[in-house]
């Protein structure tokens, strides 16, 4: 195991073999042998870019030896940040093979996230594109360069300028690497952290095997599907949940698409005859909002999974009547536990629930404030431990004392109750971040910048409810003495490199914040005298 890293112990490491959980697979073999198997089935579709499972293998090699070539190695930590194109998939594979590991930060990333995941991770190498959605991704990999000791290579996809062509790499002769042992690490995903910047999760060959293939069974995937990756790859959801590499394990085809909105995706659906995606709930309500404005043939789609955020009932229930296709909700948690609703549920239990554990193996405790088990069917905080949830973030040892117990149950943060029936259903959490439309803001990290505005004395980040995204980031500040504007703000924010998701919606000014008994800013009155300050104004969409 990487030094930084938390094993299972070996009694759950040999269960969990026993049990077929881990089958010694790598996520490097996944590919080859679905190669050997389906050569000339289609692996992957990028727009007019077409990969036949044969050809896609056949390009991770060549990075492979690409990224051999330059010294990465077994062990190495590589810094991606990728939009959903083909070169996503064959630097991952590529890494797999080489036993290096990739670190996925998401595409609205900027430098506050960048550089604290360069040198959290020790990366030796980043991957970017030259520019996405209008951002030029190259002055910000120079400038983490210049910060980051360990980072010696920048990997542009498009035009490079002086830094190293992604292209070079798939110039390269295949060549054939020693598979790592599966019970190394594979990758690294990234937390939605409550404590600032994200943590690292460290998913293991054995554990994100488990993942992806217990995903694909559940959702139902077969050779004949076609998934729509639409949300990030980067996210675990579109990753493997059962996501792009829960789709190459079913021997399917993957249809990537960089714009999740309904004019760009609805098209794509018809024209690929795609049968199964997977959304947050914002987009969820808006595809279906669009169903009546926009002309597109919908037929082929046969389930749409919905899950990073809880998905309202009364919108659960139109989904069917608005896009013809059949509801998953999904539940969970970069971290391990997944929670998925089953065809065989009736429908209240689809449209209420956020489902249930994929296996016998995922271990719950929903407890009170003191850990101790709370009655069936209370709320309470959520613990689990399984065959695919980790056992400690990376390099992080004094955290993992707070986020896992001693008997290795993750502490997710998330208030829940259990069903009758096995289902959880999520009732809020315990842990301060802000949902916004699926993407995590952490107040702390958010609050820590805005502490060094001159113009703030104090503030407090808080969620207020929004019928689109589901919560929307307010900044309660006391100023020092003339009120800064929410545009000051943000643009100290956006200075400071934080991802553009993460700037506050909203700007209400105090003279002083409501306290508990015990001193500490009460969030909870104060998301009720922020909603009650002023009205609200338009949301910012998410990128």
């Amino acid at each position: 195991m990487l030094q930084g890293c938390t094993e299972w112990p070996a009694e759950f490491a040999e269960r969990y073999r026993q049990r077929g959980y881990w089958r010694g697979e790598t996520l490097g073999a996944l590919l080859r042998q679905r190669a050997q198997q389906r050569p000339d089935s289609i692996a992957l579709i990028d727009g007019e870019r077409r990969w036949t499972y044969a050809g896609l293998n056949e390009q991770a090699d060549r990075v492979a030896a690409g990224l051999h070539k330059l010294g990465i190695t077994t062990g190495d930590r590589v810094l991606v940040q990728l939009p959903n194109i083909t070169e996503f998939i064959t630097i991952c594979f590529g890494l797999f093979r080489l036993g290096a590991i990739p670190v996925l930060a998401l595409p609205a990333h900027r430098e506050s996230e960048i550089n604290h995941l360069a040198t959290l991770s020790e990366a030796v190498a980043y991957v970017i594109p030259d520019q996405h959605l209008g951002y030029d991704h190259r002055p910000l990999a120079r400038s983490t360069q210049a910060r980051v000791p360990s980072l010696r290579h920048i990997l542009v996809v498009g035009d490079p300028e002086e830094l190293v062509p992604f292209a070079a790499l798939q110039d390269a002769a295949p060549q054939l690497f020693e598979e790592p042992p599966s019970s190394a690490v594979a990758l690294m995903l990234l937390s939605g952290g409550t404590t600032g910047a994200p943590k690292l999760i460290p998913r293991t060959h054995d554990d994100y095997s488990c993942n992806i293939r217990l995903s694909a069974e559940v959702t139902g995937l077969t050779a004949e599907s076609r998934y729509l990756v639409a949300l990030p790859a980067a996210h675990n959801f579109a990753l493997g949940c059962p996501g792009v590499f829960g789709t190459l394990y079913a021997g399917a085809t993957a249809v990537l698409t960089r714009d999740p909105s309904p004019q760009f995706s609805f098209p794509i659906i018809e024209r690929e005859q795609v049968t199964v995606t997977a959304l947050i709930p914002p987009l969820a309500s808006l595809w279906m909002e669009a169903t009546s404005l926009i002309p597109a043939n919908l037929e082929s789609l046969q389930l749409l999974q919905v899950g990073g955020a809880r998905f309202k009932a009364a919108q659960a229930a139109q989904v069917r009547a608005k896009l013809g296709c059949n509801l998953q909700q999904v539940y969970g948690m970069a971290e391990g536990l997944l929670n998925y609703t089953h065809p065989t549920d009736d429908e209240a239990l689809v449209h209420d629930s956020q489902g249930r554990p994929m296996t016998e193996d995922d271990e719950l405790r929903i407890v009170d404030e003191q850990d101790n088990e709370v009655a069936a069917g209370e709320v309470g905080e959520l613990l689990t431990r399984g065959p695919y949830t980790i056992r400690g973030y990376y390099r992080a040892e004094e955290y993992n004392r707070q986020a896992f117990t001693r008997d290795g149950f993750y502490r997710s943060g998330d208030l829940v109750r259990r069903l009758p029936s096995g289902h959880l259903i999520v009732e809020g959490r315990k842990k301060d971040v802000i949902n916004r439309g699926g993407n995590k803001v952490p107040a702390e990290e958010v609050e820590s910048h805005l502490l060094s505005h001159p113009a703030v004395r104090d503030v407090a980040l808080v969620g207020l409810p929004d019928p689109i995204s589901g919560e929307r980031s307010c900044a309660c500040v006391i100023p020092k003495d003339k009120p800064p504007t929410l545009q000051e703000l943000n643009a100290h924010l956006s200075h400071a490199g934080l991802a553009s998701y993460k700037l506050p919606d909203r700007l209400v000014i105090l003279e002083q914040f409501p306290v508990t008994k015990l001193g500490k800013v009460d969030k909870g009155r104060l998301a009720i005298e922020a909603r009650s300050t002023t009205k609200r104004p338009p949301i910012r969409p998410t990128p």
